[in-house]
């Protein structure tokens, strides 16, 4: 076959990658005499905690490979970590199983399982965009619903959730997390949460874990949860996630993943085992949020924006009624770059999504501007 038959066979699988849209904006607003305010991508930009640092060089000597499953002590870590910070006390290390990066386990997970054409994989109607991409590169049907009542009879093989939502920040109340794992078990349909941003909640009732038992009623059976340490430690850099829940699943995607030599490297284990080990960096880097995020929703109500939801995850989503295009073209004109809602889903036609990772400085001149 011509591979550059096969180039375009794999990309018409795909949707366009959203952010090649925002090029033209991103132009104008580095166009600034002041340069650009990039609130489009929640990219951590504080440094990465000096006890992560000294792990990573402490683990450098790595001459032989990783194992897929990870090391005993990443593991327990992870199984600590849960159950200090969210009082999860029933996960076993059988249940916990790193990546390189959670959007390398979410893109992946489907085809990982065995999903293919003929499946249906459930999204929130306003979702992460590689929940789309999973299904799309496992040739399944993609459904996007945030009720299960509408869905039927039928019997998806995966359904996402998100609390804290990317984009919207929105937190699910742990009565309707329940439902839809009940749901789900009814049908044999796996529940795949993506709770990256579960430490990062900022009004209200504090976001649930999926594993919750008020949520799991004590059992992980049909259940995953998705952790990234990118936003709460800062490390986008290292790649490091994990899956944890029903060891079944867990079992089947190392079977796969050793085959495909899926090893989170060595050192990088070792870093992350520091960063799940200590609390203090987490605490000091989500008080700097807190600020960035409280300026910066004062600024654009101030300037006729309306926030809706955002009670959690590191994003403002915002409408002042129009197409969002516009407002992101207005907004690029004063040098401040931010997401239009539709890259996450039709109902997102008329938001923004405004990223409080950036700076003191640019966040102040981003305010300034406003």
């Amino acid at each position: 076959m011509d591979t550059r038959v096969l180039r375009r066979a794999v990309s018409r699988r795909l949707p366009d990658f959203p952010w090649d849209r925002l090029t033209e904006a991103k132009s104008r607003a580095a166009a600034h005499p002041d340069g650009i305010v990039d609130l489009s991508i929640g990219t951590p930009v504080d440094s990465t905690p000096d006890v992560v640092q000294r792990a990573l060089a402490e683990s450098a000597d790595s001459p032989g490979y990783p194992t897929t499953v990870g090391t005993p002590e990443l593991r327990e870590s992870v199984v600590r970590w849960l159950g200090r910070r969210f009082g999860l006390d029933g996960v076993d290390v059988e249940g916990v199983l790193p990546a390189i990066g959670s959007k390398e386990l979410i893109a992946g997970l489907p085809v990982q399982l065995g999903v293919g054409p003929g499946d249906t994989v459930v999204i929130p109607t306003l979702a992460y965009p590689t929940y789309e991409v999973g299904a799309a590169l496992a040739g399944a049907d993609v459904v996007v619903s945030d009720s299960t009542a509408a869905l039927g009879p039928q019997a998806p093989a995966i359904v996402w959730l998100n609390s804290p939502s990317n984009p919207t920040g929105r937190i699910l109340p742990a009565k309707h997390l329940r439902k839809v794992v009940e749901w789900a078990r009814e049908r044999g349909t796996l529940v795949v949460s993506d709770e990256c941003y579960l430490e990062c909640a900022w009004e209200g009732e504090p976001p649930v874990s999926v594993l919750d038992e008020e949520v799991s009623g004590g059992s992980f059976d049909g259940i995953l949860a998705v952790h990234s340490l990118s936003k709460r430690s800062n490390l986008a850099g290292y790649r490091g996630g994990f899956a944890v829940g029903d060891p079944r699943v867990i079992a089947e995607l190392l079977a796969v993943r050793k085959n495909l030599g899926l090893m989170m490297p060595g050192p990088q284990q070792g870093a992350l085992v520091a960063a799940l080990e200590d609390d203090s960096h987490v605490d000091a880097q989500r008080a700097r949020y807190a600020d960035r995020r409280k300026r910066l929703r004062a600024a654009f109500e101030s300037a006729g924006f309306r926030i809706d939801h955002s009670e959690g995850a590191l994003y403002l989503w915002a409408t002042r009624a129009e197409p969002c295009l516009e407002t992101v073209a207005a907004l690029a004109e004063r040098g401040i770059l931010v997401a239009p809602g539709d890259f996450y889903g039709a109902s997102g036609a008329r938001h923004v999504r405004i990223a409080f990772t950036a700076t003191d400085e640019r966040v102040a001149a981003a305010c300034e501007r406003l």
